[in-house]
Order: structure tokens, then sequence, then C-alpha cells
């Protein structure tokens, strides 16, 4: 009777083990691209990107990122539109305001899947201008975890969404003669992350 109860009580010691165990991932940057296009003038797309991130990623294995802990951090200073006198605009104060809000931070709180197989509806607080709001993004996965020359287990997910910059206080804009803005409110979020197993 001792015999079975030790091994019951191991039994239910490995299950908690296991229910509560998880795949950590580290951000490859050299593999990943954190996006954002606006519409310029009304009539075209002008796309940015932040050259400086870090992220931290654990999820419940290493093919389910449901309700997985995501922490990301971006240095605002490093934003790039190919265009040297635009990214000093979009750093002054009439926008990011660089100098005082340097860093813009996303934090999951809910990432479920859908019905379409590796899609997940993420949602999360983005910190941005000092500002912080809600925001709901849609991360689709590859369609497989694989292993690198090196022995990296690797996995990815393209992140797209939408934001209005006016909720984050970036208000800056142009009036045109015709009719219309120089910038649109509306920014698409279209980001590749890779992720490196460990």
């Amino acid at each position: 009777m001792k015999n079975l109860s030790k091994t019951a009580a191991s039994a239910l010691i490995l299950l908690a083990l296991n229910s509560n165990a998880q795949t950590n991932w580290k951000l490859d940057g050299s593999h990943s691209k954190l996006g954002f296009a606006v519409t310029h003038m009304m009539v075209s797309e002008t796309e940015g990107k932040f050259k400086v991130y870090d992220g931290k990623i654990s999820s419940k294995t290493e093919t389910d990122f449901t309700n997985a802990s995501i922490d990301f951090t971006a240095d605002v200073n490093s934003i790039n539109t190919d265009d040297e006198k635009r990214d000093g605009h979009l750093k002054s104060p009439d926008f990011f305001d660089a100098a005082k809000y340097p860093t813009i931070t996303f934090k999951a709180t809910s990432m479920k899947p859908t019905k379409v197989k590796g899609t997940y509806d993420l949602e999360g607080d983005l910190t941005m201008h000092g500002v912080t709001k809600k925001v709901k993004l849609t991360a689709v996965g590859a369609s497989k975890i694989v292993k690198d020359p090196y022995g990296n287990m690797r996995y990815a997910f393209k992140v797209n969404g939408k934001l209005n910059r006016i909720d984050y206080g970036l208000k800056w804009n142009a009036v045109l003669e015709a009719g219309g803005v120089a910038v649109s409110e509306e920014v698409n979020i279209n980001s590749t992350i890779e992720l490196i197993k460990g």
C-alpha cells in the first residue's frame, strides 16, 4: 500500500511539473522585421521599421502558443524609413518624441488559437509615447518548427494589425490643398518574428 501511494504521489508530481513546463524562445533579430506602414498623401504607402528591438516568449510547447508569455521592446531612436530627414522628424516631439519616450513596449495579455491552424488572435498592452492601449493583432505561425544546420530549433510568426496613432498622442499632420492629409492616422503593423528555442 505504501509503494502504491508513493507511485501515485510521484505520478501527480510529474503531471504537475509537465503541466507547468514551458518552452522558452529568444528573438533572432537578424531574421525578423518590426515593421509598419502608413498612407502618404492619400495615394501611396510609406513603410518603416525599428532596427533595434528585443523580445522574450514562453509557450506551452514547441507548437502550442496559447496564452504565451510575450514581452517586446523597441528602441524608438532606431526608426528607419530610408529617409534621414523624415526619420529625424519622426523622432521629434511632432511624433514619437524619442528623447522623452525612447522605448515602445508590448506585453501580451491573451493569445488564442483561431479556427485556422497555426493562427492566433493576439491581444496585449502596447505602450508608446507614454500612452498604454490595448491592441488586437493576428499572428500566423509557420507551417512547422525546423532545425537549422547548427542544431537550433526555429519557429516564426507573421504578425499583422492596425492602430490609430492619434490614440497615442502622435497627432502631427498637414492638410492638403486638394483635401485630405499628408499622413494617415491609421498605421498598419506588419512584422515577421523568427524565434530560436532555448
